[in-house]
This record gives structure tokens, C-alpha cells and sequence, in this order.
């Protein structure tokens, strides 16, 4: 298990990345200055009523510590493909879905380390471990930040090589999803048994409120119909990967998967759950 998590994981991630960069382009960088309310509004939902609503949440269901703590790691990650893919399904912007992404990927090596270490001090009090901002901002970097750019740079050297091989990567990238959020429930299968009862009905809620404010907000402010159910799913789906991988850094002393990283890895299954049924039932409105 040791090796899974300091050497399986992080390079699973730094593949799913890659994989994210290879599927962008310089344009879905300028097309923000093209369309900034929309961007803006999506940016705001993401990066800043996300973590208020977990926070709220997270207080309300009284988590355990390391619960609340992963629950808030996940709310600071920012969207991923599987969110571009959503938004297409749900027939909204893609290319608003795209450029959130692309910029909130990035914009995360900055954001995060800082809110992860303000989030374990808050929850975990004396018994936080020791995190530093500059060493999640490292671990950042190196397994998220410079994988996209590197997808990013191939893609745009070599665009040919990119659309041949992105259908077997974003497979690849699936699977690896798949075996890295049942790794995180096996690991932790006990404690997950015992908080079902109230971490399920959180991210269940978490998920619908979501989904709700991705709504709503962007309605009322006079978005398009599918900038709204663009800026639905951006706010609604995250990167659990990334949350998961967040949840193993801050807890290595652990001698497999934190508790952390549980949050982020249920949520990556109930989020297709609750999202998709509501996605389908937007889709030709």
C-alpha cells in the first residue's frame, strides 16, 4: 500500500493531468478575455461558494475531524475532463466548461496549498499534522500544474499526435480513476462503514446545493441556457483525484490512504449519481 500511495498515486494523477493539458489549447486561455462575466461568475462559484457551502456543511453534519477535513480538501479542487465531458452531455458551453477548467487547474497551485493548511489547522487543532504551504505548492506543481502544461505544449507542437492518441488516454485516465477511488475506500472500509450514516447525507447534500447554486446564480444574472448548465456541472463535479492525492500528501504518516482522502474518493462516485440523472433531465431544455 506504501508504494501505491507515494509512488502509483502521484504518477496516476500526473497521467490524468497530462491527459487534462492534452485536451486544451492557447485559446481556451484568451477565450476568458473574450467572455469574462461568464468565466467570472463560474470562477466565483467554484472557487469561492464551493468551500463556503462544504464549510457550512461540514459544521452542520459535525464531521469528525479528518472527515471535515477532507471534505474541504475537496471543495478546494478545482474541475476536471470529467466535467468538460458533462457539460457536453448536458449540451451547455463546452468552451466555457474548457477555459474554467484550464485556468482553475492552474490557478490551484496557489490556491489550495493555502487553504489546505488553513483547513487542517481549523478542524484538526493540536493534533494537525504538519503541513506546509510551500510543500503542497511543490506537490502541486510537479503532480498537476506541470503535467497540463506539458499536455498543453504537445498539443500545441503537435496537434496530430494529440487527437490520435487523447481517446485511449482519457480511457486510460478512467480507469486509473476508478482503481485509485477503490483503493481509498478499501483502505479506509472501516471508517467509511461508521461514518456512512452521516458523511453519505453530506456529500449527497453537498452535491444537490451545488448543483442548486451552479443553477440558480448564473440564471439570475442572465447567462445563456447552456452558459448555465455549463457553470451547473463546474460547480457541481470536481476533481475527486486530486482530492484524494491531497488527502494521502497531508496524512503520510497514515500507513495507507487517510481518512482525508475519503470524502473526495466517495464523492467521485456519488457525484455521477446525483449529477447525471439531473444532467439528462436539463439536456434538451
Amino acid at each position: 500500500m506504501g508504494i501505491l500511495i507515494s509512488v502509483f498515486l502521484p504518477l496516476a494523477l500526473a497521467f490524468i493531468m497530462f491527459s487534462l493539458g492534452l485536451s486544451l489549447t492557447v485559446d481556451d486561455f484568451k477565450r476568458v478575455l473574450v467572455r469574462p462575466f461568464a468565466f467570472l461568475i463560474g470562477a466565483i462559484n467554484q472557487m469561492l461558494l464551493l468551500p463556503l457551502v462544504a464549510f457550512v456543511l461540514a459544521v452542520s453534519f459535525s464531521l469528525p475531524p479528518e472527515l471535515a477535513v477532507g471534505l474541504m480538501i475537496l471543495s478546494f479542487c478545482p474541475g476536471g475532463v470529467t466535467s468538460n465531458i458533462m457539460a457536453k452531455l448536458a449540451k451547455g458551453d463546452v468552451a466555457l466548461s474548457v477555459s474554467l477548467t484550464a485556468v482553475i487547474s492552474l490557478a490551484s497551485i496557489i490556491t489550495v496549498p493555502i487553504l489546505v493548511a488553513w483547513a487542517v489547522q481549523r478542524f484538526m487543532g493540536a493534533d494537525a499534522p504538519p503541513v506546509t504551504i510551500t510543500g503542497l505548492a511543490v506537490s502541486m506543481f510537479l503532480i498537476t500544474t506541470l503535467p497540463v502544461v506539458i499536455g498543453l505544449t504537445v498539443r500545441h507542437f503537435a496537434s496530430e499526435f494529440a487527437n490520435r492518441t487523447m481517446p485511449v488516454l482519457t480511457k486510460m485516465a478512467t480507469v486509473l480513476f476508478v482503481v485509485i477511488v477503490v483503493a481509498a475506500l478499501a483502505s479506509n472500509w472501516s471508517v467509511f462503514i461508521d461514518n456512512l450514516p452521516v458523511l453519505g447525507p453530506a456529500l449527497i447534500s453537498l452535491n444537490i446545493l451545488l448543483l442548486a447554486i451552479g443553477f440558480v446564480v448564473p440564471r439570475l444574472l442572465g447567462l445563456s441556457s447552456a452558459e448555465v448548465k455549463t457553470i451547473m456541472v463546474e460547480t457541481g463535479v470536481q476533481n475527486s483525484t486530486v482530492g484524494i492525492t491531497l488527502g494521502a500528501i497531508v496524512g503520510a504518516q497514515a500507513a495507507g490512504f487517510s481518512a482525508y482522502a475519503l470524502p473526495a474518493a466517495v464523492y467521485g462516485i456519488t457525484m455521477y449519481v446525483v449529477s447525471l440523472p439531473i444532467i439528462m433531465a436539463l439536456r434538451n431544455r
